[in-house]
């Protein structure tokens, strides 16, 4: 099925990507998103089973699929509302549908990769596929935050590709592959100075992915500049196949002596990360740049999650599962805010819910779920990640975190409310279009399940979530 998934939907999507006809490319997005959760079924059913030798259907894999997979229909519906609203020429709209379906099938690969290797591949590829979508607009903007997020990401899969081959040094000649289930098994045995040397690499190079300081940068253009449907995927599912391969690579090492310095590694980008975050919700004025700043303040409390251990492995999991429905729910909002407004400007948007009273409820709900105010899930992983800091004794970096997130809200919610309820600035009211109240549906889905999931996990999920984190201290 591996193989069926993939060679079938890089199939789809070189189709789709070429194809400019309105009614064959629907055809083939509803064919993709059946093949996407075929695929996805087929390895909830195959638990722990590996397939052409690089693919295992693990607990972490799964949960992020089936994530995906959620996802990846209001976002497919989302795009095809975008494309055909904004009046798209045929062969635009076939090269986003084409890159779009390109980059969901290799975060979906690079989720199940049992390889580092094959990660490494399939992330480069990511990159390929994600800057057609930014560079979408062909304009001088989407030109500039292209070649930056290329640019990049081009340095972060190099210095990857530095620490894997620092990684083979550290396993000799003798241990087999570099798969992550044998590089567990053989992770007492491992050189201790190449290994050093590899995890710096690795973790700076997914940084450009995940979100995170010191290659934050690569992300933030990129989701200010791509349509905003294709955002949705750079903010969450893309940053999740960052973290998977951080997370891989420091389950290897929190087997060997280096665990304690790979987590003063990880807590300062961590710390650093909240901290970028927090001084640039005070001044950004762009509403799609507050969101993606808005996800390395979440990704820098992940990271915070894995470096507390204990029950902050697990809530870890669920903060970027949970983050996932809820950013991408933002993100596809932002479609209709700027169809009424025509800007991204928070200084010229304003009275939102009198425009469009569905989706001023979505920003709404969407801002107290993610900034973790009761009853969203999020609330629920942070309070673990809190006390997992407690119990671990960072006492200062609890109270650090607690301060910067303090000043996150207090900036986030300053913007949420002006666009809801202050009047805007030089605003046509007679020239305000009609949104359909039906298009805030998907939304409404993403965020009641971030709430679910976050209160009322079913048992399966949480057995999920444990296994996820096995082997680790």
């Amino acid at each position: 099925m591996t193989a069926i998934y993939i060679t079938g939907a890089f199939l789809l999507g070189g189709v789709t990507f070429f194809n400019q006809k309105e009614w064959i490319t629907k055809v083939l997005l509803v064919l993709f998103a059946l093949l996407q959760w075929l695929f996805t079924i087929y390895n909830c059913y195959h638990y722990n089973q590996t397939h052409l030798g690089y693919f295992t259907s693990d607990a972490l894999g799964i949960l992020l699929l089936i994530t995906l997979s959620i996802v990846c229909i209001p976002v497919l519906i989302h795009s095809y509302i975008y494309i055909k609203r904004h009046n798209e020429k045929p062969h635009a709209g076939s090269v986003y549908f084409g890159s779009l379906i390109l980059l969901f099938t290799s975060i979906s690969a690079a989720y199940m990769a049992n390889h580092i290797a094959v990660n490494w591949i399939f992330a480069e590829l990511t990159t390929l596929s994600a800057s057609a979508l930014i560079y979408h607009h062909r304009n001088k903007l989407a030109l500039e935050g292209t070649w930056k997020y290329i640019f990049v990401c081009a340095i972060s899969v190099t210095l990857i590709f530095i620490g894997i081959l620092f990684l083979s040094l550290a396993q000799g000649t003798q241990m087999g592959d570099l798969s992550f289930a044998n590089l567990m098994k053989n992770s007492s045995r491992l050189n201790i100075f190449w290994l050093r040397l590899a995890f710096i690499f690795i973790f700076t190079g997914f940084t450009a992915k995940a979100g995170l300081v010191p290659m934050y940068t690569a992300g933030i253009d990129a989701k200010d500049k791509a349509p905003a449907p294709a955002g949705a995927i750079l903010a969450s599912l893309l940053m999740n196949m960052g973290f998977v391969g951080i997370f891989r690579t420091y389950k290897i090492i929190a087997n060997t002596p280096l665990h304690h310095w790979a987590n003063m590694v990880i807590l300062i980008s961590a710390i650093l990360s909240i901290f970028v975050a927090t001084v640039y919700m005070f001044k950004v004025m762009n509403i799609k740049r507050m969101l993606a700043y808005s996800g390395i303040e979440h990704m820098g409390i992940v990271m915070l999650g894995v470096v507390a251990g204990g029950i902050g492995y697990y809530a870890a999991l669920l903060h970027i599962i949970l983050h996932s429905f809820v950013k991408s729910a933002l993100f596809l909002q932002f479609n209709q805010l700027y169809r009424v407004y025509q800007s991204k400007s928070i200084y010229y948007v304003g009275n939102y819910f009198k425009y469009n009273p569905a989706g001023a409820l979505v920003l709404l709900l969407g801002f107290i779920s993610i900034t973790a105010m009761p009853p969203s899930g999020l609330f629920v992983s942070e309070f673990f990640i809190f006390r997992a800091l407690f119990e671990s004794k960072f006492i200062i970096i609890l109270i650090l975190a607690l301060l910067l997130l303090t000043l996150i809200i207090y900036a986030f919610g300053k913007n949420i409310l002006k666009i809801l309820f202050t009047p805007p600035v030089g605003f046509d009211e007679t020239q305000v279009p009609h949104c359909n109240p039906w298009e805030s549906l998907s939304q409404y889905f993403l965020l009641i399940l971030a709430v679910w999931l976050g209160l009322n996990p079913p048992p399966v999920f949480i057995k999920l979530l444990h296994d996820a984190v096995t082997f680790l201290p």
